[in-house]
């Protein structure tokens, strides 16, 4: 059974950080790029950030540029997502995607965690 669990959410401050992990099991996705999601309250799912299968190409939303970061390591099976400066409208739950079916900014993917909660308080 494939499973991507994510792990290091919390409560922290405004300009605080977080570290963010996706465990996978089940299978390997080291040929797949993989991505983070993030949904708030009443929102819809939106997209964070992505990486290619080999950690060189990486892409943001304009929300998070230059304060979040992904990242990858392919021989524990991970993915991570390092968040500094954190916000208050950074609140949401967190997803973890693998394997797009199409445009990686898209909630097209084949696998979801099941989220790990991250609020920041002001």
């Amino acid at each position: 059974q494939v499973q991507l669990v994510e792990s290091g959410g919390g409560l922290v401050q405004a300009g605080g950080s977080l570290r963010l992990s996706c465990a996978a099991s089940g299978r390997t996705f080291d040929s797949t790029p993989m991505a983070w999601f993030r949904q708030a309250p009443g929102k819809e799912r939106e997209f964070v950030a992505v990486i290619n299968w080999i950690g060189v190409f990486t892409y943001y939303a304009d929300s998070v540029k230059g304060r979040f970061t992904i990242s990858r390591d392919n021989a524990k099976n991970t993915l991570y997502l390092q968040m500094n400066s954190l916000k208050p409208e950074d609140t949401a739950v967190y997803y973890c995607a693998a394997q797009p079916r199409t445009d990686f900014r898209l909630r097209e993917y084949n696998y979801w965690g099941q989220g790990t909660q991250v609020t920041v308080s002001s």
